[in-house]
């Protein structure tokens, strides 16, 4: 009878051992809630391919549709670690705004009376003021939070008013253009990429930190006698990995230059123009290359630093964090001081791309934000977020607005279906989290 027992009782881990799937993915370490999210962005992409006729799934839409992401890819990072400490910031659209308009009155009509306007120190400048009034504003903003003890939501929605309003009073509403010729290069387009040779040479490097990165986890494992995963899981982390960045960069260089933006890249360079034309790839947008370098750095705080560890005790349980010793009015304000920068850094990326600087510049991008955040698996109870899945989101949520742009969908109609995602993402995270406990 009690060998029954036993060989009842163990069958069932015997069962989810000898199943392969759950061996894969315990082996592999993959977030399953990633890779549910990558399966619905493959099923909007495909769908929106058959829908549009082909449309979407070309190396042009593919390039200006990661173009497109990178402002809300950006600030979605630290909306993360915002949310993560259960606030939240509705003023994101509108100190973008306030920042892209600074920046573009600095360097169109401050700066052109004391050093001109083609200095070569002129987008230097103007990238830095942006970014100092983006931290002043954030900074502002967390100060009042931390201690005056005003909830986030009152004070973002009040800053969501008053950075719109400040924006208008700039310039009375006008939009101020040209921008200088160096700070469009953070826009993309032509002259905004780094072209196939460095294209090729960025994906391998990339390739070369994946592999630096998983051996020197596996390193680290083995010094602090973690467990580490088999051999084979990390050679398929590292092929799969390395095929997704190169495959990427491949249709990247896939999309060429329009043909009379070549042909004067021709006679300016005194290049002779064949019968067939000429073919200059993009490559990797700039933007593109900023917005990743901001998600690895944002990452590294987030996992690596003293900080992070900081912001998900907050969110964990604020009590215990205080307790614990830690200056989480501090720490609130360091977070909102973040996101007022981050904010900047997107500010001059949107204001490179339009080359003006328009009053209207990031309406509705709080929302949007909020929403990519959500989406890529932050919870709103706080506690729980990655940046990679934020980031991901981000593509999601452009994914729908492109798709629907190229399907010819009515702009209402676009909002109910944005908002439609939203809140059945917020649901289905609801649902994971109480199967969790």
């Amino acid at each position: 009878m009690a060998e029954m027992v036993k060989s009842t009782t163990s069958s069932g881990p015997r069962t989810a051992e000898a199943n392969p799937v759950t061996r894969f993915f315990r082996a592999t370490e993959i977030d399953t809630r990633l890779l549910g999210m990558i399966g619905a962005l493959i099923i909007i992409w495909i769908g929106f391919h058959i829908i549009t006729g082909g449309l979407f799934l070309t190396p042009r839409n593919l390039w200006n549709l990661s173009v497109q992401t990178t402002d809300i890819a950006i600030m979605t990072t630290g909306m993360v670690l915002i949310i993560v400490t259960r606030n939240i910031d509705l003023s994101v659209g509108s100190v973008l705004g306030l920042c892209g308009m600074i920046m573009g009155v600095t360097q169109a009509k401050i700066l052109p009376e004391y050093i001109g306007f083609d200095s070569p120190f002129t987008w230097v400048i103007t990238l830095l003021i942006g970014l100092i009034a983006g931290g002043l504003i954030g900074t502002f903003q967390g100060m009042i939070i931390a201690f005056l003890n005003v909830p986030s939501f009152i004070v973002t929605l009040g800053g969501l008013l008053v950075w719109r309003g400040a924006t208008w009073l700039v310039t009375s509403g006008q939009t101020v253009a040209p921008m200088d010729q160096t700070f469009r290069i953070m826009g993309g387009g032509a002259e905004g990429s780094i072209g196939a040779t460095w294209s090729w040479v960025v994906g391998i490097a990339a390739c070369l930190f994946v592999i630096a990165s998983i051996v020197g986890s596996r390193r680290q494992r083995r010094r602090f006698g973690f467990p580490r995963r088999p051999m084979w899981a990390e050679y398929f982390l590292a092929i799969l990995s390395c095929v997704l960045i190169l495959g990427a960069v491949s249709i990247a260089n896939s999309y060429y230059w329009p043909i009379n933006i070549a042909k004067k890249y021709a006679e300016t360079n005194n290049i002779p123009w064949p019968e067939t034309g000429l073919d200059i790839p993009y490559g990797i947008a700039v933007p593109v290359l900023i917005a990743i370098i901001v998600g690895i750095i944002m990452t590294f705080i987030a996992t690596r630093l003293r900080f992070g560890r900081y912001v998900f005790a907050i969110g964990g349980n604020p009590e215990a964090a205080e307790l614990a010793g830690i200056k989480t009015r501090w720490v609130t304000v360091r977070i909102f001081a973040l996101m007022g920068v981050l904010a900047a850094i997107a500010a001059a990326i949107s204001t490179a791309r339009l080359n003006a600087a328009t009053n209207s510049q990031g309406t509705l991008d709080e929302l949007y934000t909020i929403a990519a955040a959500v989406i890529g698996g932050t919870s709103l109870a706080g506690g729980t977020g990655t940046i990679a899945g934020a980031m991901l989101g981000a593509l999601v949520m452009q994914s729908l607005q492109s798709g629907m742009v190229l399907a010819h969908v009515d702009t209402p109609l676009q909002s109910v279906v944005v908002g439609t995602v939203l809140v059945v993402a917020v649901w289905l995270d609801t649902v994971y989290r109480s199967r969790a406990k």
